[in-house]
């Protein structure tokens, strides 16, 4: 990327690098000495003719083998991988190799003796397609790797940390040929040549890796994949999901996005359908095991659909507020209905008592009362209204700025000093706690249990939903180190506790939520996005005939059909690669297709939705009919200027954006 400030409208943004706008290069750079020896400018889509997408287009105008001669060996990223470009690579007598993506056109789809979920480290299966080899890999993650020129295994070996039953330890896993020439060509972003010979580069990768850590030599860590924040399971829930129902994704472009870069630098939202784009290949192709064969074909909005079963909406108690003493008028008595005065009580003491242990207090510690906890929490409330760069700012007496409120209230020294020793829990059991620390009858929530379970417990008193709910996820902002702490992409930069909480769609109440404790603390034996949403939808405690809204992470149609069990619609946007979405690509969602074109599938209770807006939008649902006659305005270019037309659209995606707006 090459910042610029001029307005030539050829600036672009490159995912994972910086922020600023500049000129979108490719460049074809010698791996040996880093040289660039020939490079473009992107000029857009519009530019560019991408009949065979632009990555393929992008390499094989850099590849001039008239001007380089022939046998030279490529080595490309995964953007760039593909069976096409590979074996025409080949009628220019030059070799390639790289990481490719398994849902790329002509990525081997058989999955007889294919590398399973749990293989051990070092696992590797292989198959060749004429000229074309293609293996993978068990490092950390998966690594599938394509070339023109490896055979599938030399005998090489790579250092690897692996567990045992004290600590982890370091052993010699075999590598792929393949996968170690491609991190020793230790290329920059981008297209790269390399001369090297292939024994040459084997025999000093075995060297050099054997003496390096995984950070160094692991390419499902630095190329093939997105690296490792604490484990694959927890990075592919950042990124929004699942590790049980989701192959892993793909960290810079998607198979879509090869043909269309300049819709890829639009920033993905999860709960705005127009945003969600499909990383499906157009044939219908996708991993093997990960979908479920429907015999149906995809049908138009012309063809009728059946009304689903409704189901009676039957709640246990009168949606909305519940009883609440006619007294209660102000915010404050609102506020004591999640903080009763025996749990502030009990915090009061709490604190005293670990105060008088705290080494954080100062030399010596006084007791604080109701009075001052109240006065404390309505500073914290105070601070979040009026945002200061520092804390003392909220004391400063300054000529120019100088907030009276906090003053009046408390002095500094006496709010840091609480702030310090806040307690919500016993000490004693906290030290009973303590020694159990890394076994499993630790408890990690132990000090804010106590007002953990009163907080869930009034939200579900004091109101119960209206028919539409939602669950989605929040960070809290947190500074002890629980290791809880967790960070949701694309929203805050800040960790904090990872809460999932079920909402009201009409009121925004949140009615119950859980604190996410991390993977070895749940079994996830159908998911994290499965086992959450199962657990927030109580019907005991709910009732029958909601309507759940849920964005991608969530969807599943296993999860949609065991919620018809407990008797709760669902809708939702779904990842055409989650495991049970149609595979069928007869009259499938052309990629040109114009805006409001839709096609839809039945499968038993399920609905699936594709329907074109700026992107595909790919919907599950289990009460909507396919298509009920609905529109909305959308910009459609003309010949001159964009012109508004109203566009059909699915019942399931109108309800889902009316509803789960508000967030």
């Amino acid at each position: 990327m090459v910042t610029s400030q001029a307005t030539t409208g050829l600036k672009r943004c490159m995912k994972n690098e910086s922020p600023n706008m500049g000129y979108k290069l490719f460049a074809l750079t010698d791996c040996t000495s880093g040289y660039t020896w020939d490079f473009f400018i992107y000029e857009g889509k519009s530019c560019s003719s991408q009949s065979e997408g632009l990555s393929y287009e992008s390499v094989m105008a850099l590849v001039d083998e008239n001007m380089l001669g022939s046998g030279y060996k490529l080595f490309v990223d995964k953007f760039y991988t593909s069976p096409t470009l590979f074996s025409d690579l080949l009628c220019k007598k030059v070799w390639a190799c790289g990481p490719v993506w398994a849902n790329r056109a002509g990525f081997p789809k058989t999955t007889v003796n294919r590398l399973s979920r749990n293989a051990p480290r070092g696992t590797m299966r292989w198959i060749r397609n004429d000229e074309l080899l293609f293996v993978e890999w068990k490092d950390s993650k998966e690594v599938q790797m394509c070339s023109t020129f490896h055979k599938a295994y030399e005998g090489d070996t790579v250092q690897r940390k692996v567990k045992g039953d004290a600590q982890p330890t370091h052993v010699q896993v075999p590598i792929p040929a393949a996968v170690l020439d491609y991190k020793n060509s230790k290329h920059p972003q981008g297209l790269i040549f390399s001369t090297m010979d292939p024994k040459k580069s084997t025999e000093n990768g075995v060297e050099d890796s054997s003496e390096s850590s995984d950070e160094d030599t692991d390419i499902c860590d630095r190329d093939s994949v997105a690296s490792s924040v604490d484990s694959t399971a927890e990075e592919m829930f950042m990124d929004g999901l699942d590790p049980v129902l989701d192959r892993p994704s793909c960290d810079i472009y998607t198979a879509e996005e090869d043909c269309d870069l300049e819709e890829n630098l639009q920033q993905r939202k999860r709960s705005r359908l127009s945003f969600t784009s499909s990383t499906v290949d157009r044939d219908g192709r996708e991993r093997d095991g990960f979908s479920a064969v429907s015999t149906e074909r995809w049908q138009s909005s012309d063809e009728a659909d059946v009304e689903p079963l409704q189901l009676k909406f039957t709640p246990l108690q009168e949606p909305g507020p519940q009883t609440l003493p006619n007294r209660f008028k102000s915010p404050l008595q609102f506020f004591q209905l999640l903080f009763p005065r025996t749990m502030m009580q009990s915090i009061v003491g709490h604190t005293n008592d670990y105060g008088t242990k705290c080494k954080d207090v100062g030399d010596r510690w006084l007791n604080i009362s109701l009075k001052d906890l109240k006065s404390y929490i309505a500073l914290v409330i105070y601070t979040f209204l009026m945002k200061c760069s520092l804390l003392t700012e909220y004391w400063n007496e300054s000529q120019y700025f100088s907030p009276s409120f906090p003053a009046q209230v408390m002095s500094y020294q006496k709010f840091v000093t609480i702030a310090n020793a806040l307690h919500f829990s016993n000490t004693k059991e906290d030290e009973k706690n303590d020694s159990k620390k890394g076994t499993a009858a630790y408890e990690r929530l132990g000090k804010i249990i106590p007002l953990y379970q009163v907080i869930r417990e009034a939200c579900k008193t004091f109101f119960h939903p209206f028919q539409n709910i939602t669950i989605e996820e929040r960070i809290v902002a947190a500074q002890p180190r629980t290791g809880l702490k967790r960070r949701i992409e694309k929203q805050s930069a800040d960790r904090g506790y990872k809460l999932f909480a079920l909402t009201d769609c009409t009121s925004g109440y949140t009615w119950d939520f859980f604190i996410y404790e991390g993977k070895s603390c749940s079994s996830q034996s159908e998911g994290l996005s499965y086992e959450s949403v199962m657990a927030l939808v109580d019907e005991n405690m709910l009732g029958s005939g909601y309507k759940l809204f849920v964005d991608k992470f969530y969807t599943s149609p296993t999860l949609f059909r065991n919620l018809l069990g407990k008797k709760v619609w669902a809708c939702g946007p779904v990842l055409p690669t989650r495991k049970g979405f149609p595979k069928n690509s007869v009259n499938r969602l052309r990629r040109n297709a114009p805006r409001g074109t839709m096609r839809w599938i039945r499968n038993d209770e399920l609905l699936f939705v594709e329907w074109k807006d700026s992107k595909e939008v790919q919907m599950c649902s289990t009460f909507h009919k396919a298509y009920e006659g609905d529109t909305v305005q959308r910009k459609v270019k003309g010949d001159a200027y964009q012109t508004l037309v109203q566009v059909p659209i699915p019942a399931a995606v109108l309800d889902y954006n009316r509803l789960v707006e508000f967030q």
